[in-house]
């Protein structure tokens, strides 16, 4: 059997084939960025999968792309993880960006970015990937991403900022006090995953044009500090992976036409579109 996995910071989406190529199993767990986790849960939380419990012995090749993998260091905690799950299966450890350019991927060079939990971008002709950009995480970087409307919104409402009808709303829906915000963005290992959750809603008012302001100006932004950099750019087509380039898919399209960019596809989850080119591409399946 084979398992392809694309894993974010707040999930990882699985997918298990037979070796002829068809589908066995479906399954999600928890993220894996190990950033923002000890490496130990990432064997723990694979074992309490129940499906993936009973398949683990006849994994025979794994190909895990995570976000935080993007360092020679980080691919080895996660790899010697995976090795304890799956003792006989070859394992194949990438960060998320390759996984993004793979499932984006439709014949022609393009710039690939990724908008959900967090942020990041590259450039794919097919072959080879080119990372122009380091990712900084959320604390500096992670322009555009869920993370970084998540931040808006809760700086906008505890400062005052926020319209009175989102106020209320807001208020009504959270109940939320400042000791408990702190205490999950401080003291909390996956806090870009609780700050990302308030996307709900936003995505919930996205009509309403305080939002859609908002949303723009930052969808700007990734654009500027993450795609204007590409010497390609303004000439090539800009793909886009992730649940935030999904919902807010319009506002993000009016930027880049703001900025005479030209965008491409925009997938959601990217595991099936995955899955089809590892059996076109990597395990010759047709």
């Amino acid at each position: 059997m084979i398992a392809i996995i694309d894993g974010g910071s707040t999930k990882c989406d699985w997918v298990i084939l037979e070796n002829s190529g068809k589908p066995h199993l479906k399954t999600t767990t928890l993220g894996f960025n190990p950033n923002i986790i000890n490496p130990d849960f990432i064997s723990q939380e694979i074992d309490r999968n129940q499906d993936l419990f009973f398949v683990k012995n006849h994994i025979e090749k794994v190909f895990f792309y995570g976000s935080g993998c993007g360092t020679l260091a980080n691919v080895k905690k996660v790899e010697n993880e995976f090795v304890k799950v799956f003792p006989q299966a070859e394992v194949r450890i990438k960060e998320d960006l390759t996984a993004a350019a793979y499932a984006a991927y439709n014949g022609k060079p393009a710039i690939v970015c990724i908008l959900g939990t967090g942020s990041n971008s590259c450039f794919f002709d097919g072959e080879k990937i080119r990372v122009d950009l380091p990712s900084l995480g959320f604390l500096i970087g992670d322009e555009g991403s869920g993370s970084a409307l998540g931040k808006h919104l809760l700086r906008r409402f505890f400062m005052k900022k926020l319209p009175a009808d989102l106020e209320r709303e807001f208020t009504k829906t959270y109940n939320l006090s400042i000791e408990e915000a702190i205490k999950m963005m401080y003291h909390n290992p996956r806090a870009n995953a609780y700050l990302g959750e308030f996307n709900k809603f936003i995505a919930e008012h996205k009509r309403h044009p305080y939002f859609q302001n908002m949303v723009f100006d930052e969808m700007k932004n990734f654009l500027d500090y993450q795609v204007l950099p590409y010497p390609e750019s303004g000439e090539i087509e800009i793909n886009f992976i992730g649940y935030i380039a999904y919902i807010y898919e319009d506002i993000l399209r009016a930027a880049a036409a703001e900025l005479n960019l030209t965008i491409g596809k925009v997938v959601q989850k990217p595991i099936e579109s995955l899955v089809d080119y590892h059996k076109k591409y990597i395990l010759n399946l047709g």
